[in-house]
């Protein structure tokens, strides 16, 4: 009979006994890998009640117990590291880069919004703000150092805020580098999830473009779940205060959920937007579905998408005439 321990590759007899025994070397790497396989394939495993140390002695895979454990022991965790290391796989990189990406917005735009208060006393007239206020009081600090080929010139010269301190311009020059180095490196994760869609969602990106498809992605926790999902769930995905509100107190159900962002959709007729959803989402689906399965680029789906949307707005020009309400009671005459 055949068994497959961590160690090699048993035949034994049906009274138990080896028969022979090929081993694996020592290596712990090695021992990991082809245990972690086991794992998955289930074949030939040793039956209940196996007694593997003593196999593993008898065999001369190890020389004492200590060995045996100790081998045991260190293979176990080797193991538990490539389970780990694997588990990030490239659709979770962009989810991770997605959620950095929603905290970093969360932090530059409270900065940012920090910093525009915070120079608004001592140039009020600047009209700036943002990365361009942030770039701003990186180069001049004071709008007393604002140069005379700068647009700005006049509005500083003439300015009715406060005047700026040595010490307190030091210190925002530093604060506003800080915001434009979060700008920077939002661009860069950006960059990121953009070349990383085009690499593990092609067709996805075709369709939803690099920063929805990456979003599509995170809400459902990653790119198998998302093919999974029928295209009514993709079309609501994002929208699940609204979902619920519907199911719990009779609400109308939400039209669209996070794909209201594509530019399809929030464009079309309000008549219309529905059906629009519907058909975005439908090839959604099917996008996910072949870069999750095959992985090669489509150029035929965003066609067909534009065809489809195409012929919903031909056949509704206009809006639904509203139904008068019907089954309304005549007013009683009164009585004199």
């Amino acid at each position: 009979m055949k068994i497959n321990t961590w160690f090699g590759v048993l035949d034994t007899s049906r009274a138990g006994e080896i028969l022979e025994s090929r081993l694996l070397s020592k290596d712990i790497r090695e021992l990991a890998l082809y245990s972690l396989s086991l794992r998955e394939s289930r074949s030939n495993l040793p039956p209940e009640g196996f007694d593997l140390k003593a196999v593993a002695l008898e065999s001369g895979f190890a020389e004492s117990p200590a060995e045996y454990y100790s081998l045991l022991h260190e293979v176990t965790l080797e193991a538990a590291k490539v389970q780990v290391s694997g588990a990030l796989t490239p659709d979770q990189r962009i989810i991770q880069a997605v959620e950095a990406l929603d905290d970093l917005n969360e932090t530059t735009n409270s900065l940012s919004e920090r910093l525009f208060e915070w120079y608004g006393g001592y140039f009020p007239e600047s009209g700036l703000g943002g990365e361009d206020l942030a770039r701003f009081i990186v180069k001049y600090g004071s709008r007393e150092n604002v140069g005379s080929e700068d647009p700005l010139y006049p509005k500083a010269r003439n300015s009715m805020g406060a005047k700026l301190e040595p010490a307190d311009e030091v210190l925002l020059k530093g604060f506003a580098e800080s915001v434009c180095s979060l700008y920077e490196r939002r661009r860069q994760i950006e960059i990121y999830i953009e070349d990383s869609m085009e690499l593990v969602a092609p067709n996805l990106k075709l369709i939803a473009g690099p920063m929805l498809g990456a979003r599509l992605i995170s809400l459902a926790g990653s790119l198998e779940k998302l093919a999974e999902f029928p295209s009514s769930t993709i079309q609501v995905i994002g929208a699940s205060k609204a979902l619920f509100k519907h199911l719990r107190a009779r609400a109308p159900s939400p039209k669209h959920g996070i794909i209201y962002s594509h530019p399809l959709i929030n464009t079309a007729p309000w008549w219309v937007r529905g059906k629009v959803a519907r058909a975005v989402a439908s090839k959604l689906s099917l996008a996910a579905r072949i870069d999750f399965y095959s992985g090669e680029k489509d150029p035929s789906l965003i066609e067909k998408l534009e065809t489809k949307i195409l012929q919903i707005k031909t056949l509704n020009l206009r809006p639904p005439e509203k139904k008068p309400k019907s089954g309304a009671k005549p007013k009683k005459k009164r009585r004199k």
